[in-house]
């Protein structure tokens, strides 16, 4: 099994340089990184696992930023978002980001997306939050047209783009209805997340990994109906405190990569977890 790490990256912590060599140098095949625009203080939208929210929700690195300091000093590594939260974005912006990143990264790059928990937060970017679903299916659609090989308009419910000369292009291949760089939506298993998924991406980024062997044979069923390749769908488990028994789980569900989480610390202990976690990586 592959395994990638995800860190909150701060102005605190190890720098994404020096992370991205570690990780390639080790053997790791992936870091992601989450994405908080800004927590505003006063704050009534819970934090999701309980409790005070951490420290480093509001010290958050742009992932872009980040990731492309990353792919600067690596070849092989991947680099992904988890999650970009496409709602908070101008999607004609976000378009270019992605594709640029992917372009000069030589196709590295996988958009893990989803639809955020902070009320907050996506209320000063102006997202109505119960429509924020719709709103990223939307922007999701109107990027595709800017990543198809020719000028694609798209005229949707919350935005439109007239046909355009949009470069650079995204490296991977267009694949079923799916254009753009590798694509999985994160969120907890339900009938509309799982349409979402194979509706348009390749698959689906479940923080935790609890309740696979219940969820997933659900999520095949839909993507099968939706006329999507088996064999296509990608699930990766994410934010994952690793033991051997649950990657073996893991592993037994068909399940190919999985990211792990780091501590958002310093570089001493961030290589000493490195370590740590070196005993789950397959021998090279």
């Amino acid at each position: 099994m592959r395994i990638a790490v995800t860190i909150f990256l701060t102005d605190e912590t190890i720098t994404p340089t020096r992370l991205a060599h570690e990780l390639e140098r080790r053997g790791f095949c992936g870091l992601y990184l989450p994405e908080h625009t800004h927590i505003p203080v006063e704050r009534t939208t819970p934090y999701p696992v309980g409790g005070d929210l951490p420290r480093e929700y509001g010290r958050t690195l742009d992932p872009f930023v980040a990731l492309g300091q990353a792919a600067a000093v690596t070849e092989r590594l991947g680099l992904g978002t988890g999650i970009t939260l496409v709602a908070q974005h101008d999607p004609i912006g976000l378009a270019k980001q992605i594709a640029t990143l992917d372009h000069l990264s030589g196709g590295r790059f996988t958009l893990g997306l989803g639809f955020g928990w902070n009320v907050e937060e996506a209320a000063d970017h102006g997202v109505e939050w119960r429509g924020r679903r719709e709103l990223v299916r939307d922007r999701m659609g109107l990027m595709r047209a800017l990543w198809s090989e020719g000028p694609v308009g798209y005229e949707g419910e919350f935005g439109s783009v007239r046909p355009s000369f949009a470069f650079p292009k995204p490296a991977q291949k267009p694949r079923g209805p799916v254009v753009g760089p590798c694509t999985l939506v994160g969120g907890a298993a339900g009938p509309r997340l799982f349409a979402h998924i194979a509706e348009y991406a390749d698959g689906w980024l479940p923080i935790g990994g609890r309740g696979l062997g219940e969820s997933l044979p659900v999520l095949r069923s839909v993507w099968a109906d939706a006329g999507r390749d088996p064999a296509a769908l990608q699930v990766v488990p994410y934010a994952v405190h690793p033991t051997p028994g649950k990657l073996a789980h893991y592993a037994e569900l068909g399940i190919e990569e999985t990211v792990v989480q780091l501590p958002p610390a310093g570089e001493a202990e961030v290589l000493r977890v490195l370590d740590a976690y070196a005993s789950f990586l397959e021998p090279r």
